[in-house]
């Protein structure tokens, strides 16, 4: 067993895991986060992305010792004082969800995409930066919608703090 040490959400946390312990499990099963969620197992589906050090990762394909010293965003973390993050709100407003089960990787997924891309983002940009994340039930339409709606107020909160 070894100790990890990590950072999730803005707070500490430890835990002895065994060396070949996935992150998604860590967060899951020994931190209780559950919204992070294990879909295929092999990095294909995008349901277990989470941010370490503020760039998307699948957390079914990364060990939790290699997020030791890390800090890590899981979807419990987006929200601020009640407020949903603006991913969070227009995957909401533009209805980018049904069952819910890829939700949570596709927001996280779409936060880094914004991080990066900030307001340059186009529909085409969107959907291939979305090719590690599968959705069964949407078809995608309202998730891109979704993203660019949440660029395009992102991109103007910065405009204005500037």
């Amino acid at each position: 067993m070894t100790k990890v040490t990590m950072t999730v959400n803005g707070r500490q946390v430890s835990g002895d895991v065994e060396d070949r312990t996935l992150l998604v499990h860590f967060i899951r099963d020994k931190l209780g986060l559950t919204g992070t969620h294990v879909g295929c197992d092999t990095s294909q589906c995008g349901a277990c992305v989470v941010h370490m050090d503020g760039k998307s990762i699948k957390s079914c394909s990364t060990l939790a010792v290699q997020a030791a010293g890390a800090s890590i965003t899981t979807i419990e973390g987006l929200a601020q004082n009640g407020e949903l993050h603006p991913v969070q709100a227009a995957f909401k407003a533009n209805h980018g969800l049904q069952c819910g089960f890829c939700t949570p990787g596709m927001v996280m997924t779409a936060v880094d995409m914004i991080n990066r891309y900030g307001g340059k983002l186009d529909e085409k940009t969107v959907r291939e930066n979305l090719e590690g994340n599968i959705c069964r039930c949407t078809g995608y339409h309202n998730i891109v919608k979704a993203i660019l709606a949440a660029a395009e107020e992102m991109s103007a909160g910065r405009q204005a703090a500037e």
